[in-house]
């Protein structure tokens, strides 16, 4: 079913409807429904079966979906419609060479992500352990208030920008640890904006820890984030927690403040 964060916008009169349909039939599918049946696509997407049933094998026979006469599911291909967008970005390539360094340095997982309306979207990644219950590739999402690397981009927006934000999107705890409301992400995203770094201890997933920074652009706004992932049952457990946590802090912003001045540079 959608809902606030995926519903279409207002139609005018270059919108396309199937177009739309369409495309929502290829986002009904993600990590938590790899595989549907002909009903489960119409529930999620709220089209009837026959508009549903066209939309999937139109799909089936563009090499988008595959299907085994039940169930469907994407293909590769469909991976096809961002590289586009990917390959024109210079921050992938750019952030992937300074995440190594830090996951190298650290021994942990790093990414970069950037703002694509309620969500983040990742664009870079270095995995060195699965710490999450669901697998983070380049072009998974999540809510971008619910994420490190999200809140530091919401902090970076101007001030009608985060208006805008919060007008069209709703804020659900996705663990007992999360914030609920927009006055408590508010004052946290003011935080985020004065010290310049965000720490977000299993608001996402219990027993996730993360740690984002910002990256800027060439004329100073922000343009994207990286952050560290942690495992919270594992900092805890140190010695020196909070100094473990500043030194990631210290090497993440080096990380941050490389990749900003070679994205200024357009290396």
């Amino acid at each position: 079913m959608m809902d606030a964060q995926t519903a279409p916008p207002v139609a005018s009169d270059q919108y396309v409807q199937s177009l739309a349909r369409g495309l929502s039939v290829i986002r009904a599918f993600d990590a938590d429904h790899p595989a549907m049946t002909l009903t489960e696509v119409a529930q999620r997407t709220e089209l009837s079966r026959a508009t549903s049933r066209r939309f999937l094998h139109t799909l089936v026979e563009l090499g988008y979906v595959r299907t085994d006469g039940r169930n469907f599911s994407l293909t590769p291909s469909v991976l096809q419609l961002g590289y586009s967008y990917l390959s024109a970005l210079s921050l992938p390539q750019l952030a992937q060479p300074h995440l190594q360094a830090l996951s190298a340095l650290l021994g942990e997982s790093t990414s970069a992500a950037v703002l694509d309306g309620g969500d983040i979207s990742y664009v870079a990644r270095v995995a060195a352990r699965r710490i999450m219950s669901v697998g983070i590739t380049v072009g998974t999402r999540f809510p971008a208030y619910a994420t490190s690397m999200g809140r530091v981009l919401l902090a970076g927006l101007p001030a009608a920008g985060l208006d805008r934000y919060f007008a069209a999107h709703g804020i659900t705890p996705m663990t007992p640890k999360a914030v609920g409301t927009e006055q408590e992400l508010r004052k946290i995203l003011d935080g985020v904006r004065d010290q310049g770094w965000c720490l977000l201890d299993q608001e996402l997933e219990i027993g996730l820890m993360s740690m984002a920074a910002p990256v800027y652009g060439a004329g100073g706004d922000v343009a994207a984030a990286v952050n560290v992932s942690l495992q919270a049952q594992s900092v805890n457990a140190r010695d020196d927690p909070g100094a473990f946590l500043a030194t990631v802090r210290e090497q993440l912003l080096r990380t941050a403040a490389l990749v900003s001045a070679d994205l200024a540079a357009g290396r």
